[in-house]
């Protein structure tokens, strides 16, 4: 096994319109191995701990297992540690992505530019003379994303993916939930974007290892830097249904075929979870893996446990080792219970086959989930920006909701349009809301949903009774005060809950806040409060006097929770 780790640092790699962005590549001081690539926008120079202080700081405190044997020198954000990864005999190549860090360009995300980018860089790597041919790509959320992409597009060299917490459709779930806006991306490209743009210079960081400016070498003023990039909150902000542009960023998973491990966290409502299931289910691959745990967005990927099984993975398609991977159950779940414990179950498929899809519906007696549907024609009306209404049952015994969940109402507005926020949640029999560690939220509900009304058509061929698929392609405006059918995504989720608990369901028109005391992370904007960083609150998309009417729920039709019940 090799000791030694030889660094290249900035190193060219030309683009096919003549461009050249650079890498870092870190490998074994001799032979050929097989490499590990990663391209993204948030600086390949930029440290891990002074980039994401908080984040590391609670891995450290929380994690210590994946700061262990490393000096850490070398960490960045969400890519793979080399100083653990080449004594194992990879090559880890990061690359910084066109118009980010210190590759020059214009800075536009996941559109087929980079796309195309990331393919040259793959056959670039396996054609260097320290490669075996192998490429694999690894890596968390963007390093995730932009896999699935690369993955269709099939350069002949790409020979495994793991995508780990990484969504792959732009439109459902990172711009728009259900067609609503959200905020996230506009905070996230002005904290972990703007600030490592190639032409921050002077007013950037520097790489502690070399010393060189992270943003490379220029000093741009702030009006050549906004020339240099999209504003990707307007390009969005622009588009409320799904169009050409959505779909330039969004991967055809039927073209994925490589092998891959996508790797998702029950807690990633909101961005990543419903891409890592979506990506298992609907990738054409044969050799395919999923991998779902909780906690934290980040340490997971980093801990002996998350490092281990990208390591068997890759060995087994990079290497060829004959180390039982191929023998493996396709599905590892963590099944979550309260108090953030897990419990490690091996299954077959996604969904599970033995699921016992059952229908509990919504009854205005007694604000109660049943088995039985209401007789009678009742309605029930809230005001979207209170705390909506809530449903709930106790579980006579101990009840394992495993998988997504879909909510059929009947609504209407006083207005021509309404948002609605679909809340799974559990209480403790003393009637405490049970919260989970969520990716990036330490406290969230158990899973969540969103759709805006006037974005209800179905699409016939892709909808599941388990999980509706809407077109975005057309708004149907409402009539105030007509009843209109809905059929609402609720995202994948995992919970093992205790006998006398309480299951609930919150139907509400604004995000979910929690009663507790908000968190905060040095890389988000605003304190997180349930929902982390995925809200829902831009009054350009949400205006108040559409999306403020007062909404009536009618139950003469039997609406209902479809929850995925595990026997």
């Amino acid at each position: 096994m090799p000791r030694a780790m030889k660094i290249d640092w900035d190193v060219p790699i030309r683009m096919d319109d003549g461009l050249v962005v650079r890498a870092d590549v870190f490998r074994p001081d001799d032979g050929k191995h097989p490499a590990i690539l990663s391209y993204g926008p948030y600086g390949k120079g930029l440290a891990f701990q002074e980039g994401y202080k908080s984040a590391w700081e609670i891995m450290a405190r929380e994690n210590p297992d994946a700061l262990a044997g490393s000096s850490n020198r070398y960490q960045n954000w969400e890519v793979v540690d080399p100083e653990k990864w080449v004594p194992e005999g990879y090559v880890c190549v990061r690359v910084d992505s066109r118009g980010a860090g210190r590759s020059p360009g214009y800075l536009a995300h996941n559109n087929a530019r980079e796309t195309r980018d990331l393919c040259e860089c793959i056959e670039w790597t396996a054609a260097q003379p320290w490669c075996s041919g192998k490429v694999g790509m690894n890596g968390i959320s963007y390093y995730a994303s932009n896999q699935w992409r690369a993955a269709a597009a099939k350069p002949p060299h790409l020979a495994a993916i793991c995508a780990w917490e990484g969504w792959n459709d732009a439109y459902r779930e990172s711009a728009r939930h259900g067609g609503i806006i959200c905020s996230f991306r506009k905070n996230w490209q002005d904290m972990q974007v703007k600030t490592v743009q190639h032409g921050v210079g002077e007013r950037g960081k520097k790489n502690p290892n070399t010393g060189e400016l992270v943003c490379g070498p220029e000093t741009l003023g702030e009006a050549d830097l906004a020339k240099n990039r999209e504003d990707m909150w307007q390009a969005f902000l622009s588009r409320e249904l799904d169009d050409g542009y959505y779909r330039e960023r969004s991967a055809d998973l039927s073209k994925v075929s490589v092998p891959l491990l996508t790797a998702a966290n029950w807690g990633g409502q909101g961005l990543h979870t419903r891409g890592n299931f979506e990506g298992f289910v609907g990738a054409a691959s044969k050799e395919k893996w999923l991998e779902v745990h909780g906690g934290s967005h980040w340490a997971p990927f980093y801990t002996d446990y998350g490092r281990k099984l990208q390591l068997e993975f890759f060995d087994h398609f990079l290497k060829g080792a004959r180390n039982g991977w191929d023998k493996r159950p396709r599905v590892l779940l963590n099944v979550r219970h309260p108090g953030e414990r897990f419990v490690q179950r091996t299954e077959n498929e996604w969904p599970l086959a033995r699921t016992q899809w059952t229908r509990f519906y919504l009854r205005p007696d007694g604000m109660r989930l049943s088995p039985q549907p209401a007789g009678g024609a009742k309605t029930l009306s809230y005001e979207p920006m209170g705390d909506g209404v809530t449903f709930s049952m106790v579980a006579e015994r101990e009840t394992e909701i495993t998988g997504p969940s879909a909510l059929k109402l009947f609504a209407s507005s006083g207005t021509v349009d309404a948002d609605f926020f679909i809340v799974l949640r559990i209480f403790a029999p003393d009637g405490k809301e049970v919260l989970f560690q969520g990716a990036l939220d330490p406290k969230t509900p158990v899973a969540q949903g969103w759709l805006r009304a006037s974005h209800r058509k179905l699409h016939r061929e892709r909808s599941l009774p388990h999980r509706p698929y809407h077109t975005h392609d057309e708004k149907q405006p409402l009539k105030p005060g007509a009843p209109v059918a809905l059929d609402i995504e609720i995202w994948p989720t995992c919970i093992a809950v205790p006998k006398g608990y309480r299951i609930a369901l919150s139907i509400r028109g604004r995000d979910y806040e929690h009663d507790e005391a908000p968190a905060s992370l040095s890389n988000m904007k605003n304190p997180m409060k349930g929902c982390g960083p995925f809200t829902h609150d831009d009054e350009t998309d949400r205006p108040p006097q559409i999306f403020a009417g007062k909404v009536t729920l009618h139950f003469e039709r039997q609406p209902y929770l479809l929850l995925p019940i595990i026997p």
